[in-house]
């Protein structure tokens, strides 16, 4: 795509490299973050998070790798050299994810973003891209893939390795205020859910993205959260030219618009209604409210 940009506006925190504690009360997201991400739909947070979550992270992803759940997925191609390994849902049988999710800096971030002081955890995701993995992440915007409706969320994307620009998640500034949203495109061969939908239209070309704006190039290193909203278009490349993995962790929150909604395909994560109707709140022990 046309005009990439590095982002070169970077938000940092006050911790710094020589800190050895890190202050939960510390006002890790400023006015300025906020603000870019309301204009932008994405903004990274600079140094916020401590070495050892990093690190708590990190175990609970192993874990993740050698037991992971039903809904899991594999993409990798029969004739790729890297794996492209993806999960979610598994914060309760992995305390690694559960403890973050639920306590600590995470939250807080979620809820200074999204202006609440009970953000609501809807899931966690994992991707794991090995060294050689040739399958990119197409481009897409989460929010049609899940069974909600409403506009205040935010998805903080955990980078567990270094990830420079040649790998990095891009976004496209300002595309979750686009009145469009579009039909979701199955991952290992990026075809449509489905040929038609009300409301929805199928993605748009390669040449019609680079209208849509520019494309914030997110490099960034263990211990930077990637923000952004469930609406913004994003992607990923594949890691053929990188020798080391690319290990993320999503931890998705929603704010108190949203509510349960039914797709006409099956959602990402397949959540089951369980007694939930569309236009309820996520008032459900699948999707615990924090109080800050």
């Amino acid at each position: 795509m046309k005009h990439v940009k590095t982002i070169d506006t970077i938000f940092r925190s006050d911790l710094h490299e020589s800190d050895t504690e890190y202050d939960e009360t510390m006002d890790a997201v400023t006015a300025a973050h906020i603000a870019t991400y309301k204009a932008d739909g994405c903004v990274v947070l600079r140094g916020v998070l401590p070495t050892d979550l990093v690190h708590s992270i990190a175990q609970g992803v192993e874990k993740n790798l050698v037991a992971p759940s039903e809904w899991s997925n594999d993409y990798t191609p029969k004739d790729s050299g890297g794996r492209f390994f993806d999960d979610y849902v598994s914060w309760k049988r992995i305390p690694e994810y559960g403890d973050a999710a639920l306590g600590g800096v995470l939250p807080a971030i979620a809820g200074a973003l999204m202006g609440t002081r009970t953000p609501r955890f809807f899931h966690e995701h994992v991707l794991v891209k090995e060294p050689g993995t040739s399958t990119p992440t197409p481009w897409h915007h989460d929010d049609p893939y899940y069974g909600i409706e409403g506009l205040n969320n935010v998805s903080l994307w955990i980078p567990l390795d270094p990830i420079p620009s040649s790998i990095a998640l891009r976004c496209i500034r300002g595309s979750h205020r686009l009145p469009r949203r579009f039909i979701p495109n199955r991952f290992i061969d990026d075809s449509p859910y489905v040929a038609d939908a009300h409301g929805f239209e199928l993605f748009p070309s390669e040449e019609e993205l680079e209208s849509l704006g520019d494309t914030i190039v997110c490099d960034v290193e263990p211990g930077d959260v990637v923000a952004f909203h469930f609406r913004t278009l994003h992607s990923a490349p594949g890691t053929t030219a990188h020798p080391l993995r690319r290990r993320i962790v999503s931890f998705r929150y929603v704010g108190n618009d949203v509510r349960w909604a039914t797709r006409p395909w099956k959602t990402s994560p397949p959540f089951e209604s369980l007694g939930l109707n569309d236009g309820d709140e996520l008032d459900n022990d699948r999707f615990p409210l924090i109080a800050l």
